[in-house]
C-alpha cells in the first residue's frame, strides 16, 4: 500500500472517525449536562433572548461602531470564516472527494477565479487575527498555545490545499491530506470545536439574560 492509499484510506477513515466521535461528545455533553437549574423567578423570556442574542451579534454593537480596530477584527473575522466555508464546500477538489468518499452527490462548483479569491480572503483575514494575538497586548496575553496550534494548522492545511490544487503531484496531495487528518484529529479537542459551540454558548449567555429580563 502507497503512502498515498495509506492516506486515503484507513488513515482518513480513522482520523475522521476520531472527529465524528469526540465532536460529537462535546457537543452532546454541552446539551445534556449543561448548567444546575436556575431557580429564580424568570422575568423576561429565555427563550426569545437565546434568539435575539445569536442572531443581533453579527455586528459590533452601536457603541463600538466608530472603533477602527473593532471592525478589523469584525472584517477579518467574516474574511477568513467565509472565506474557508467556500474552500470547504465549494472547490472542486473538495466536492470529488466527498462525493467519492462520503456521500455521492453533486452541488455547484467554485470557478478556478472563485477559488483563487476566497482562498484569497481565507488568508488575509487568518493571517491578520493570528498576527494581531502577538501583537495586541491584551489579545497576547490571554492567548493560549491552543490557539497558536490551531491557527497554524489550519494555515497549513490552506497552503498546502493551495500548493495540491493542481493535482499534478501526488506528493503535494499526500503532503495536503496529511494535515488535513492531523487537523481533523486536534479539531475535537482544541478551540477549533468554536466551529459548532459559538451558537451554544452565544444562546446559553442570551437565554440566560433574557430570563433575567437583562439587556445584552
Amino acid at each position: 500500500m502507497s503512502i498515498i492509499e495509506l492516506l486515503e484510506g484507513p488513515l482518513w477513515k480513522a482520523s475522521a472517525t476520531i472527529f465524528l466521535i469526540f465532536a460529537g461528545w462535546r457537543i452532546f455533553a454541552i446539551l445534556i449536562f449543561g448548567r444546575k437549574k436556575d431557580k429564580a423567578r424568570a422575568v423576561g423570556s429565555p427563550g426569545l433572548g437565546a434568539i435575539k442574542l445569536i442572531f443581533t451579534h453579527f455586528l459590533p454593537r452601536r457603541m463600538f461602531m466608530k472603533q477602527g480596530r473593532v471592525w478589523f477584527v469584525t472584517l477579518a473575522g467574516y474574511a477568513f470564516h467565509l472565506g474557508l466555508f467556500a474552500l470547504l464546500l465549494f472547490a472542486a477538489p473538495h466536492v470529488a472527494f466527498i462525493r467519492e468518499n462520503i456521500y455521492a452527490i453533486d452541488w455547484p462548483l467554485l470557478p478556478r477565479w472563485g477559488f483563487i479569491i476566497a482562498a484569497q480572503f481565507a488568508f488575509a483575514g487568518l493571517l491578520a487575527l493570528w498576527i494581531r494575538r502577538f501583537v495586541d497586548p491584551v489579545v497576547r496575553l490571554i492567548s493560549r498555545r491552543d490557539d497558536h496550534i490551531a491557527a497554524g494548522l489550519t494555515f497549513l492545511v490552506m497552503l498546502t490545499g493551495c500548493m495540491a490544487l493542481a493535482e499534478q503531484s501526488t506528493s503535494l496531495r499526500a503532503i495536503h491530506l496529511g494535515f488535513v487528518e492531523m487537523w481533523l484529529i486536534y479539531f475535537p479537542f482544541s478551540s477549533l470545536m468554536h466551529t459548532f459551540t459559538w451558537p451554544l454558548s452565544r444562546g446559553f449567555t442570551g437565554a440566560l439574560a433574557g430570563r433575567r429580563g437583562t439587556r445584552m
